[in-house]
């Protein structure tokens, strides 16, 4: 077949098969009797490989290394193309991710959308260290800017970046809370406990109150973090929370903290008094001495009743704690 009626029946331009010519990758080999270069069904044959191998990926200097080598293994060059292929779907979904940030900020002019794609690109940067130093030069002028804050926060494993973008979100106040809050429910942990990190480092009102609403999470860390913002913000309901904390020993020192607070500022001594005693019953030997350091923070006649029955405990360890605190609020006296 002449190029033309190659071209007509196969689809291929005649540039393209004048290019494949060129290359060597498939050339007329016949003639006509009036001399006109003839392709044969071989070299038919040998246009479709071709076509079939450029449909997979491969460059025409590839194929051209292939058909030059048909002992080349075949699931090697599927691999290759698998990775390639992956590679490039990855940097496709990096650029759908960038361009939904860019829209999500909703820009009014080119000069937004620059700014905006120098934030991501900032925050995006391979090593940790720059990623940290951008995060410390955020301005926190354009609230706008919180929402890719947040993703950044949400997102970033290294401890020292992560801090630098807690800070900054801080200087935003509460344009994150959304994204954050959202992150609460995150089917992934690591992106629950950097919220947590985040709302605890912004500490205003909004964002402990956030916090505070997830107190019976099912995540173990969520709920304890939010157990704590619950009873910071003087909301009895966490004393329960905030004593198991104690017994079993997780964040006991900060739940400690708080229920001093409930206690003296919120009118809560009794209360806290009698679930402690409560408590104690069944409680190991190092739950009811940590539940004894507790008292130290608790006034009035329940707390003191409860500590002088601790200063008898049959556990050395027990008894000593309750007896010193005794002693200490005997002093305060």
């Amino acid at each position: 077949m002449l190029i033309g009626e190659v071209s007509e029946q196969s689809g291929i331009s005649t540039r393209m098969l004048r290019h494949y010519d060129r290359l060597g990758l498939v050339s007329p080999s016949e003639r006509t009797p009036s001399r006109y270069r003839e392709y044969s069904e071989q070299d038919v044959r040998r246009l479709f490989q071709v076509e079939g191998l450029r449909s997979l990926g491969l460059s025409l200097h590839e194929i051209a290394d292939v058909l030059a080598d048909l002992s080349f293994s075949p699931a090697s060059i599927v691999e290759q193309l698998i990775t390639r292929t992956r590679d490039r779907l990855g940097r496709e979904e990096e650029l759908l991710r960038r361009l939904g940030q860019v829209q999500a900020s909703d820009p009014t002019a080119w000069s937004d959308v620059l700014r905006i794609i120098g934030l991501i690109r900032g925050l995006d940067a391979n090593d940790p260290s720059a990623r940290q130093r951008f995060a410390l030069s955020v301005a926190g002028k354009e609230e706008g800017d919180a929402i890719h804050l947040a993703e950044a926060a949400l997102h970033e494993a290294d401890p020292f970046a992560a801090g630098a973008l807690y800070w900054a979100l801080a200087r935003f106040g509460d344009s994150a809370l959304p994204v954050l809050t959202e992150a609460l429910n995150s089917p992934i942990a690591n992106r629950r406990h950097r919220a947590v990190a985040a709302l605890e480092k912004i500490n205003s009102p909004r964002a402990a109150a956030a916090l505070a609403d997830a107190f019976r999470h099912p995540d173990p860390l969520v709920s304890r973090r939010a157990v704590l913002a619950r009873g910071t913000s003087g909301q009895a309901d966490a004393i329960p929370a905030l004593l198991t904390l104690v017994v079993e020993g997780s964040d006991d020192v900060e739940a400690a903290d708080v229920l001093e607070l409930l206690a003296n500022r919120h009118g809560c001594a009794d209360e806290i008094a009698n679930a402690i005693a409560n408590e104690l019953v069944g409680a190991t030997d190092t739950a009811r001495q940590r539940l004894a350091a507790v008292l130290a923070g608790i006034p009035g006649l329940r707390a003191q009743t409860t500590l002088t029955m601790l200063a008898e405990d049959p556990a050395r360890s027990v008894a000593l704690t309750a007896s010193f605190v005794l002693k200490a609020r005997q002093s305060d006296d």
